[in-house]
């Protein structure tokens, strides 16, 4: 049995590939204006909503991402059944969605080193930037020492883009489907 996804995606794709992947649950991170309606498909109670803008430091007017956000995030992604794909968006499915997809990854694997699962994330998408405060949080969070951190820097910034394409990843990976990123 292979175990559910995780899809991380753009605002503009995140109706067709909820529809398209017949998704279970969904996390936006995104600004309050533009947050989304919960799709139709699915139970309001499976719609995480963490209204944040995509800084990397404290500026006036903005929600700055933080750890309340990232304790949130891990709650819902613990309390997934992985019975159908997880859906992350952000406004493009570059920074907010690529880290949140990150820290659920290092909190359902933690046998699978931080590092691993970013070089898996560049594998799956050129453009993925995860914002690093965000990952910052998540490092405090879960108690990682910096190592989240660190796995991000590692695999560096990706490819510039207005949007990065739709891309997907295992819940639950296996040291097997990570070896090829140690080498």
């Amino acid at each position: 049995m292979t175990s559910a996804k995780i899809i991380v995606c753009s605002l503009d794709a995140m109706e067709t590939v909820v529809s398209d992947n017949a998704a279970g649950h969904v996390i936006s991170l995104i600004n309050d204006q533009m947050m989304p309606q919960t799709p139709a498909s699915l139970d309001q109670s499976h719609h995480l909503k963490l209204p944040m803008n995509d800084i990397e430091s404290p500026a006036s007017g903005f929600v700055t991402p933080s750890n309340q956000h990232v304790e949130q995030l891990i709650a819902f992604a613990l309390q997934w059944d992985q019975m159908n794909p997880l859906v992350i968006h952000c406004w493009a499915g570059i920074s907010r969605s690529t880290a949140a997809a990150f820290i659920t990854l290092c909190a359902l694997n933690p046998q699978i080193s931080e590092l691993q699962i970013a070089r898996s994330m560049r594998q799956k998408s050129a453009t993925a930037t995860p914002n690093s405060l965000l990952v910052s949080c998540a490092d405090q969070v879960l108690g990682r020492r910096g190592q989240m951190t660190s796995a991000i820097e590692a695999i560096g910034r990706g490819n510039m883009a207005s949007s990065g394409a739709p891309f997907s990843m295992p819940a639950i990976m296996e040291k097997s489907e990570t070896k090829a990123c140690e080498e």
